[in-house]
């Protein structure tokens, strides 16, 4: 008798990740200029690392305890009071975890029951639906759009409502559209947070990146600190993906609740992790400050380019991707990428992977050097330019 396949319905229903799907077929190509994995190319600041090895040649090597070190939390409570005027208890209200991937999933098993709603704003970052349903809750999508540069608008949260509501997901500076919302916006999604008694889960891991104006930190705003969970991290401001290396803020009974969770699966971060946010928030402000002006020009300069070559984009004010229209093509958003990269081996990420109101779009990072991204240019346009002479394979339509 064969054994029965043993995987979850919940597992099973959840589709791959439409980002690592596409990257697979990348990785079959030569000479790619990758505009799609959203990762800062600059190395993490010699400082952090220097700091690790010295921890290492130290042996800072153990576990720490499951909120992480003390040290860290203490650091990070500093400087969200000094950026925002924000205040956290190191003791309770904050818990460090392995990215901001992590702090999600814990989250959001920390607070749902089966069958709370979460109203997800989309397009967004591909685990924001998945880690939902993993902790048995129901996503209700909400679909942004180009009409307003991508921002939530507070009477899309009311139609939304129902008596199962619990809590709003947002993430600004918003991955894959870069777009940004101003404290006035931000300030009408609090005031129906408030009404209807719901948290409000903000991701500002690109909060740093915000080009034009001041980043506001979603629990600043009045009354909000109570009802709000704060991710963040370190990974695109201090170019750390690779440590995994996050944090979450938030009310001592949700952190303490995310805490056994965490406690159980993965224990507590990496102790050398840890030490390198230290150093990153302690000494690195001028090094995240240059990275930030060179993310600021080469957006000007991709979206300019992106325009000109006939794919209308809007300004992103922050995060470091563009999310240009493809819809005058007549290609859908996988097609496009597909073609684009075995074409002109140019990688981009569909729309549609980051929601089905993203069908039209593709995401490019312009986290690459300002001499690949006039080349990514240049193939594009040759690209639709192919396109426009009709000498792509019919296979692409």
């Amino acid at each position: 008798m064969q054994p029965r396949p043993f995987v979850s319905r919940t597992a099973d229903s959840i589709p791959p990740s439409g980002i690592r799907e596409f990257f697979d077929l990348v990785a079959t190509q030569d000479d790619v200029i990758s505009l799609g994995v959203g990762e800062p190319d600059f190395p993490t600041p010699w400082k952090i690392c220097d700091a690790v090895v010295d921890a290492l040649r130290r042996g800072v090597t153990s576990y720490t305890s499951n909120y992480g070190l003390l040290e860290l939390r203490e650091a990070i409570a500093e400087d969200i009071y000094k950026r925002y005027g924000v205040e956290y208890d190191p003791g309770r209200e904050i818990l460090i975890t392995a990215g901001v991937s992590e702090g999600m999933d814990v989250g959001m098993r920390a607070i749902l029951d089966p069958g709370d709603e979460v109203i997800v704003a989309e397009p967004c970052y591909v685990s924001y639906k998945p880690c939902v349903v993993f902790a048995g809750g129901v996503p209700v999508v909400v679909a942004t759009s180009a009409d307003n540069d991508f921002r939530l608008q507070a009477a899309q949260i009311q139609e939304a409502l129902t008596p199962q509501t619990k809590a709003l997901l947002i993430g600004y500076p918003n991955n894959p559209t870069g777009a940004v919302m101003s404290r006035p916006e931000l300030a009408q999604l609090a005031e129906i947070a408030e009404q209807h008694d719901l948290l409000v889960i903000s991701d500002e891991i690109y909060g740093h990146l915000t080009y034009e104006g001041q980043h506001t930190c979603f629990s600043s705003l009045p009354d909000m600190k109570p009802r709000t969970l704060l991710l963040n991290g370190f990974s695109k401001a201090y170019a750390m993906t690779g440590w995994r290396i996050g944090y979450a803020c938030g009310p001592a009974p949700i952190i303490e609740a995310m805490m056994h969770i965490h406690s159980y699966t993965a224990l507590c971060s990496s102790v050398l992790a840890q030490v390198g946010a230290i150093e990153a928030l302690r000494n690195c402000e001028a090094e995240m400050t240059e990275m930030i002006a060179q993310y600021d020009h080469r957006r000007r300069l991709f979206v300019n380019g992106l325009n000109e070559i006939g794919l209308p984009c809007f300004e992103p004010r922050g995060a470091f991707y563009t999310f240009p229209s493809i819809q005058g093509t007549g290609l859908s958003s996988g097609k496009f990428s597909q073609a684009l990269l075995l074409e002109e081996k140019v990688a981009t990420v569909p729309g549609d992977a980051f929601g089905e109101c993203g069908e039209g779009y593709i995401r490019c990072t312009y986290a690459s050097s300002i001499d690949q991204l006039k080349e990514a240019l240049s193939r594009m346009a040759q690209f639709l330019d192919k396109l426009d002479s009709g000498k792509l394979p019919v296979s692409y339509a």
